[in-house]
């Protein structure tokens, strides 16, 4: 997929410190980092990170942004993996007053613009509800009048991020793989077509989707929607395997 930052361009590396942090899940914690300057970025963009070793060994991935900018302050949010090197560090060892190196903006085509202000069904798989987060939260302060419908499927409760945020979203279907929660109407099981569109929004030229998670969940899902007849070239994908963000 070609990447490109909101100026069009890969910036350079830049300092990052942690400001904050809070742990979404038992194995997820979002950063608070400040990066100055910072450029700015649109919802769905990510950044990568890189941190540096005492003996100058150099790691890097890349991790979505789950907030909007608030000025050189940038947020993401990262699930540890196992034996992750990096994640390992992020949610387990990384302080409040450390520093990281970061790059970007970066992405062009998984971003929603809140000038644009067009309608988006957002549909998450585990983790890749963060990209996704950064669009619902861009929405609410910059298109408040924007049509948007949210679709996270999870394992079980233990695994949803952003809880106090999401609950209270009337524009939230939450679709439970293993276990669901004592008086869920949904018994566990894989997200449906049906439910794709019972809770979805209607096909139309105003319609973009915005598809995120395990590339066998993207695959799926992309393809129902096609099925249900929403527009190939408006169905908007973002995928990682197994040693991803």
């Amino acid at each position: 997929m070609a990447r490109a930052a909101v100026s069009g361009r890969l910036t350079g590396w830049r300092a990052a410190e942690l400001v904050a942090s809070r742990f979404e899940t038992a194995s997820a914690r979002t950063l608070t980092l400040r990066v100055d300057p910072w450029p700015g970025h649109l919802p769905g963009q990510h950044v990568d990170v890189r941190l540096t070793a005492p003996d100058g060994y150099q790691a890097e991935r890349s991790y979505s942004l789950a907030a909007p900018a608030d000025g050189d302050l940038i947020e993401i949010t990262v699930q540890r993996v196992p034996d992750g090197e990096v994640s390992g560090y992020l949610v387990d060892g990384f302080e409040v007053g450390d520093s990281v190196e970061v790059r970007g903006p970066v992405g062009g085509w998984f971003v929603w613009d809140p000038a644009a202000a067009g309608s988006a069904l957002l549909i998450g798989g585990g983790s890749g509800i963060v990209p996704l987060m950064a669009m619902l939260r861009a929405r609410r302060v910059a298109a408040p009048t924007a049509r948007m419908r949210t679709i996270y499927a999870l394992r079980d409760p233990s695994q949803l991020y952003y809880a106090a945020e999401l609950a209270p979203d009337p524009d939230l279907f939450l679709a439970y793989s293993r276990v669901a929660p004592p008086g869920d109407p949904r018994s566990p099981g894989r997200l449906s077509e049906a439910e794709l569109v019972e809770h979805g929004l209607a096909p139309g030229p105003e319609v973009t989707c915005y598809v995120c998670g395990p590339t066998g969940f993207v695959e799926s899902v992309a393809g129902a929607l096609v099925s249900i007849g929403h527009d190939p070239a408006r169905v908007r994908t973002e995928r990682f395997g197994p040693s991803g963000r």
